[in-house]
């Protein structure tokens, strides 16, 4: 579901801001109709619990707005491969804010997903930097609203941190909207065309994935979910390069950098798998 965020941020024809500002609204809606339906309690406990879910939801909005600047700047493949150095910040965040044992072996693995990105932009022109920062910061504000869910997750439902943060990242960026002067009957009209694929965007790569998401890394850990989510780019780039073409705008070190990020994802459970095996 995630591999078609970067292709919809290319096909939608609005700014980053209005594209995320509709997608969580999309997701906030069904979700407040879906989950009473299935019986999911929405109900806080306390205060502090919105606070908290307030915080990620404001950084979920701010890693989503970073990532689609950093699409409409260069190329959707450029924009997701950036979320590949999210391992990398998962690696020393987790530690910090679970407790969670320092791996060296993660670490070693996120850099190498460094040095694949190394490759991707190894001809850049000025702007594509400026992609390139922007969706570095979009990689850093996804390790922590990452690391920060898997710790929500030990004590609240998947489903109740999504609306929440979902709620909370429409309610800034419609005061985001409003500050920047965009809050415009413009920005209400839309083609068909972009109201179904905002559709898609906020019902199956939002509310589901997002859900999904939260579920799983309470299960398996921030790591191990992020790494894997590095499959994204190469979901993406077939993609882009089928729908958009984009394999007549991106270079060979651009699969080269690709293809170092795919052999790090498969590898990582191979290494844990080993390595965690009892000496004989």
């Amino acid at each position: 579901m995630w591999g078609f965020t970067g292709i919809l941020g290319k096909i939608i024809s609005l700014d980053p801001i209005p594209i995320v500002w509709y997608r969580v609204l999309i997701a906030v809606v069904s979700l407040g109709l879906i989950l009473p339906l299935l019986k999911r309690s929405l109900k806080l406990n306390s205060f502090r619990e919105f606070l908290q879910l307030a915080l990620v939801g404001i950084i979920v909005a701010t890693h989503w707005v970073t990532f689609y600047m950093a699409i409409d700047l260069s190329t959707a493949s450029l924009g997701i491969l950036c979320l590949s150095t999210t391992t990398v910040h998962v690696t020393w965040l987790e530690p910090l804010i679970t407790g969670r044992k320092f791996s060296w072996l993660e670490l070693g693995l996120g850099l190498i997903v460094i040095y694949g990105i190394y490759f991707v932009s190894s001809d850049f022109s000025a702007q594509d930097y400026v992609a390139l920062a922007y969706g570095l910061v979009s990689a850093f504000m996804a390790a922590l609203f990452s690391v920060l869910n898997g710790k929500l997750a030990q004590t609240m439902p998947p489903s109740k941190i999504t609306f929440y943060e979902m709620a909370v990242a429409g309610v800034f960026l419609t005061i985001l909207l409003f500050a920047r002067g965009e809050m415009k009957p413009e920005l209400f009209q839309l083609s068909a065309k972009d109201i179904w694929w905002l559709l898609f965007l906020g019902l199956a790569c939002t509310s589901f994935a997002f859900l999904v998401n939260v579920e799983l890394v309470k299960r398996l850990g921030a790591f191990t979910v992020s790494l894997s989510i590095n499959m994204e780019p190469v979901y993406t780039i077939l993609l882009a390069i089928a729908l958009l073409g984009e394999n007549e705008i991106v270079g060979t070190q651009f699969y080269i950098g690709s293809s170092i990020i795919v052999v790090v994802v498969l590898v990582n459970p191979l290494l844990k798998r080993i390595l965690s095996k009892p000496a004989i």
